[in-house]
């Protein structure tokens, strides 16, 4: 059983900053790709960003060059810095690791309960 678990959100203002926390825990071979999305209400799910195991990073245009993402390989951990927050970054935000069970075998999506993120003055 492999299981996401999320930590860091909560509420602060427009311009300001917080840290997200992934942590998978779990028998599993490796987790090649791990990533942040969110979903507003009412929206869509979408990407936010994305980190491979040697670091290759891909970001969705809205939070180019406000959030950064990073990960510890050996901890199997995922963060994700989020700064110069606008009221449209509100959304609750999930973990998303596409993990490998055994060697050999296909990945496989897993993802975290969610933590809701609001930017609100």
């Amino acid at each position: 059983q492999v299981q996401l678990v999320e930590s860091g959100g909560g509420l602060v203002q427009p311009g300001g900053s917080l840290r997200l926390s992934c942590a998978a825990s779990g028998s599993f071979f490796g987790i090649y790709v791990m990533g942040w999305y969110r979903q507003a209400p009412g929206k869509q799910r979408e990407l936010v960003a994305t980190i491979t195991t040697d670091g290759s990073t891909n970001y969705a245009d809205s939070v180019k060059g406000r959030f950064a993402i990073s990960r510890d390989n050996d901890k199997n951990t995922v963060f994700l810095q989020m700064n110069s927050l606008k009221p449209e970054d509100t959304a609750v935000y999930y973990c998303n690791g596409k993990v490998v069970i055994t060697f050999g075998s296909s990945q496989r999506n897993y993802w975290g309960q969610g933590t809701q993120v609001t930017v609100s003055s």
